[in-house]
């Protein structure tokens, strides 16, 4: 099994005593001094707190640029250097082949202009080479996956910053880029850590990969489900790899991304993926092939592709039938509430009613309620009017909560004997789980729902069980 480098990026000041940089895991190769954004840090001080080596990179156009790369040049390990402007016989006389990691960033429109700007980086000698599109469409995503595959080289990383993410960066790797970048500490959602390429991506073994998963959605960069699915992976043996897609408009993902099967010409096709929100309205739509449930809910949250054609179905309800047989829920006769009228909402009602309970539907907006309650022949209140009382069981199929301390109902209105169940998880238990925990009450909390969701959509996508040991 092959490694990739791992490259940690310091992208704000560290901390006085450095933790962020001693903590970094032992695989971590190499530390990015990011020098406009944090200064110049004294390396003795960088050499104390990180065990790895140095690179120096400065992408302002200061007066002092080049004086400060030569100085760079003789106290890290490595300097990068810039294509379009640190080309000077003085610089590169100063900064040797051995220590330059030669560089270009920005937009191109084909693979021709993508070629061109490669022989330009290419033109001197380097330990490195780094190409980073600005991509502004999908299809220009792909330019540099495609630059890797015709080069077959090992010397470059070449990705792109999109609309979906870091996705192609992933994806580089099973192409011939030798490294990876990863920031030190979290700061923007859609620039992972290096820690999390590491827990989720099982970084810096590379296993070969023959097809890609992913989970399209908006947020999507919070889930827990590619290192779930990727942990999956590993543990089997099986050749693929799960990646978060930020998908804004599914129409044009769609068409864009899955249609021109550019992936398949890639040797890396897209076989199935999970919906989250707000697109299972639209999944349902694009499939050939649609299950009873997800017809029924008009919503589908996986997608997976048999024999060029693509089935849509719903894992949703799953929820419903694992709280019967994993935790003695009884469903028939009882009441409940299903708050969020959004397609999660929709079908976990319908498999409340194929149940057994008597399901009312609540949502903050009139016209989804509305909708869902004409759809499934069910009852609708306005979430400002739901009173908990009486109700046996209450589903929250809405993103309240998630990473705050939003409660979507008045808890201390539920009676002693209720179930909760909260869809949604993130960082620490919702406020939702957290208050019916205080008050020894049944809950059953989003990361709960998640595992039982994902062995089910492992097994529909690969056509195998997901590892028992696996767990969030």
């Amino acid at each position: 099994m092959t490694q990739a480098s791992l490259i940690a990026t310091l992208l704000a000041p560290p901390s006085l005593n450095g933790a962020e940089l001693t903590t970094l895991p032992g695989s971590v190769q190499w530390l990015e001094v990011r020098a406009d954004l944090v200064g110049e840090i004294d390396t003795d001080w960088l050499r104390d707190h990180f065990r790895g080596r140095l690179i120096y990179s400065f992408r302002n156009d200061s007066l002092d640029r080049q004086q400060r790369l030569i100085a760079a040049a003789e106290r890290y390990d490595r300097v990068e250097l810039e294509a379009d402007r640190d080309f000077s016989t003085e610089l590169l006389n100063q900064v040797p082949h051995e220590k330059r990691i030669v560089s270009w960033y920005g937009r191109v429109k084909n693979p021709s202009q993508l070629r061109d700007r490669f022989d330009l980086v290419s033109s001197v000698p380097a330990s490195l080479y780094k190409i980073t599109t600005q991509a502004e469409t999908i299809s220009e995503e792909f330019l540099p996956l495609w630059l890797l595959k015709s080069l077959r080289r090992t010397d470059t990383v070449a990705d792109a910053q999109g609309r979906l993410g870091f996705w192609n960066r992933l994806v580089a790797l099973q192409l011939g880029a030798p490294a990876i970048f990863g920031a030190v500490s979290p700061s923007d959602p859609a620039e992972p850590t290096v820690v999390k390429l590491i827990a989720d991506y099982g970084l810096p073994e590379l296993a070969p990969v023959k097809e890609l998963f992913a989970i399209i959605g908006n947020p999507v960069f919070h889930s827990l489900s590619p290192r779930l699915h990727n942990a999956s992976y590993r543990e089997m043996g099986y050749p693929a790899l799960f990646v978060p897609l930020l998908v804004d408009s599914f129409e044009e993902f769609w068409r864009e991304f899955v249609l021109t099967k550019t992936l398949d010409s890639l040797g890396i096709p897209i076989n199935g993926m999970t919906v989250a929100s707000p697109h299972k309205e639209e999944a349902l739509q694009a499939a050939t092939n649609v299950s009873a449930m997800s017809r029924q809910a008009e919503a589908a949250n996986i997608l997976v592709r048999n024999n060029g054609w693509w089935n849509a179905d719903t894992t949703d309800p799953d929820v419903v039938y694992a709280a019967k047989q994993q935790r003695s829920v009884s469903v028939r006769e009882k009441r409940a509430a299903v708050i969020g009228c959004g397609g999660a909402g929709r079908a976990i009602a319908a498999a409340l009613v194929q149940s057994g309970a008597g399901v009312t539907l609540i949502n903050r907006g009139a016209e989804r309620g509305e909708h869902a309650a004409a759809l499934l022949g069910l009852s609708y209140i306005p979430l400002p009017d739901f009173d908990a009382q009486g109700y046996d069981i209450v589903v929250n199929a809405t993103p309240v909560g998630r990473d705050t301390d939003e409660i979507p109902f008045k808890i201390e209105r539920l009676n002693n004997e209720a179930v909760v169940i909260d869809l949604v998880y993130g960082s620490r238990p919702t406020p939702l789980i957290g208050g019916m925990r205080a008050r020894d009450g049944v809950a059953i909390d989003g990361r709960d729902v998640l595992l039982t969701q994902v062995r089910h959509q492992f097994q529909m996508m690969t056509g195998q069980e997901m590892p028992d040991a696996i767990s969030v």
